[in-house]
């Protein structure tokens, strides 16, 4: 006879990645345990970069103004010439934010702010990380997962019905599962140091050498903390002087300026830049999400989002499967994130050879705006459409409640829930489901387009439907007279195990 199930999720890793998994199952009432390895939260800067994809995400998970208060706007870029004068220029293309988008501008919070943030979120929700709790082993069989756990009170085992490894580029899990991970090096070792400084303004990121391999150094201020993040190349080989008195050496070295004084030092690091990709994201009952299943460069700021979204396309599937769907449903999970993380490779490769060159600018294409799933198998569209299609983003749009007050699609979308947005027909003409939002969009409707907001975003016909999963990407579009596929969709992906 099996051991009784502990959890039905063992998270093993407590970065944001494991975070983001762990709020979205706290909130969908599943249960699990994430622990880390590590006796104490990561207190480093290393991604400090939230692209406006990933805010939308944190909208909905219900921390992104607490984001926006610790946090703030990047600075110019300021790169100064051998001469000592400089030029500045924006850090990113200035956008304003428009109804179908809300946010356009990347959001400067270091890492160790946002994971702390989420641990807050998660304690709201009535969880916590096991620190100084190690995964030193697992089988898995038909039913789930045992685990073999090292903590402070010696080792234990345990049983869960699945096991996530959300444990960085040097994955146990990975390794564990002999998951393959081919890439290569990039030929770039850096250093990068959290430190209170002066000499420098605030107001600037501050770029040195630029296009130079061995002169090049940054000194960027960090929101939200007296902090400065100084980013470097170094030599491939040797030990780097991470004292107060070493980064001051470096910086005078790199700039011909010995104004610049290093103070203190919060955190470092010496890392080689890799662009890798696990060959797969799940063998069994195990997944990989994050660093744990593609680790890329830092340029483009694409890592920490590319993470997290991992882990939010996950949540839902995962909570689903627990409670009845089936195990298919996970298979999307890979056929989903796996091609945007090779795509963010390239792209980030791209963007590391323009840094070398001194030429790096970031546009839209980090924003991650754009990311869709149309080939997935949650796709359904019914006919072919102009417009937002089945596996795009949905859109945010204002609208007003029937009731007279101003509301967003965002706000619709918000929680665990599926949305069932029709155009001009009638609220009761599909029928109330669990884990569904109807909502009827019109004039007779309980939602107003007023403004028409939502038929630009959304382009549908009267009598059309569309369909929002859980993650706030397109599910399905169809009409009033092909209202069955659109119960036989449902039925599918929430389906639950009878008896």
């Amino acid at each position: 006879m099996k051991a009784q199930f502990a959890v039905d999720v063992l998270i093993c890793g407590a970065g944001a990645a494991g975070l983001t998994l762990a709020i979205d199952l706290a909130r969908r009432g599943i249960t699990f345990r994430l622990i880390e390895k590590n006796q104490q939260p990561f207190h480093g800067s290393r991604g400090k970069g939230i692209q406006p994809r990933s805010q939308e995400v944190f909208e909905d998970l219900g921390i992104l103004d607490r984001l926006m208060a610790v946090g703030g706007v990047y600075p110019t870029d300021r790169r100064y010439r051998d001469d000592g004068s400089y030029s500045e220029t924006e850090f990113t293309e200035s956008t304003a934010p428009t109804p179908a988008e809300p946010y356009q501008q990347p959001l400067m919070v270091p890492q160790f702010l946002t994971e702390q943030v989420m641990r807050e979120r998660l304690l709201e929700l009535g969880h916590s990380p096991e620190f100084g709790c190690e995964l030193v082993g697992f089988d898995q069989d038909a039913d789930g997962v045992t685990a073999r756990l090292a903590g402070k009170g010696g080792e234990e085992r345990m049983r869960a019905r699945r096991l996530v490894g959300a444990d960085g580029g040097r994955s146990f899990v990975r390794h564990a599962l002999a998951i393959g991970f081919p890439g290569k090096t990039l030929g770039v070792r850096a250093l990068v140091a959290d430190a209170v400084l002066t000499g420098l303004t605030r107001e600037a990121w501050h770029r040195f050498g630029e296009g130079d391999m061995q002169r090049q150094i940054a000194i960027c201020p960090l929101a939200g903390t007296d902090l400065f993040q100084l980013q470097g190349p170094v030599p491939a080989q040797g030990d780097i002087d991470f004292s107060a008195e070493g980064l001051t050496a470096l910086i005078a070295q790199r700039t011909g300026r010995t104004d610049i004084q290093v103070h203190s030092v919060a955190w470092s690091s010496a890392y080689t830049m890799n662009a890798r990709l696990a060959d797969h994201y799940r063998l069994g009952r195990v997944l990989l999400v994050g660093d744990a299943a593609h680790i890329h460069p830092p340029t483009g700021g694409q890592g920490l989002n590319t993470s997290v979204q991992d882990a939010y396309n996950l949540g839902w599937k995962l909570a689903a499967v627990v409670q009845g769907a089936s195990d298919a449903l996970l298979e999307s999970y890979e056929a989903e994130r796996r091609p945007v993380a090779a795509s963010v490779l390239g792209l980030s490769t791209k963007l590391l050879g323009e840094m070398k060159s001194g030429e790096l600018r970031r546009g839209r294409e980090v924003h991650q705006l754009d990311i869709g799933y149309p080939a997935s198998s949650l796709a359904l569209q019914h006919p072919a459409r102009n417009g937002v299609a089945a596996g795009d983003r949905a859109p945010d749009a204002p609208v007003r409640g029937a009731a007279g007050q101003a509301l967003r699609l965002f706000h619709l979308f918000k929680g665990t829930h599926w949305t069932l947005l029709g155009y001009g027909v009638m609220r009761d003409s599909v029928p109330a489901r669990p884990g569904v939002h109807v909502h009827s969009v019109g004039p007779e409707g309980d939602i107003i387009d007023d403004q028409g907001h939502f038929q630009r975003a959304y382009g549908l016909a009267i009598g059309e439907w569309v369909l929002v999963r859980p993650d706030g990407y397109i599910g399905a579009i169809g009409s009033s007279a092909n209202i069955d596929v659109l119960d036989a969709y449902l039925q599918r992906v929430l389906q639950r195990a009878h008896g």
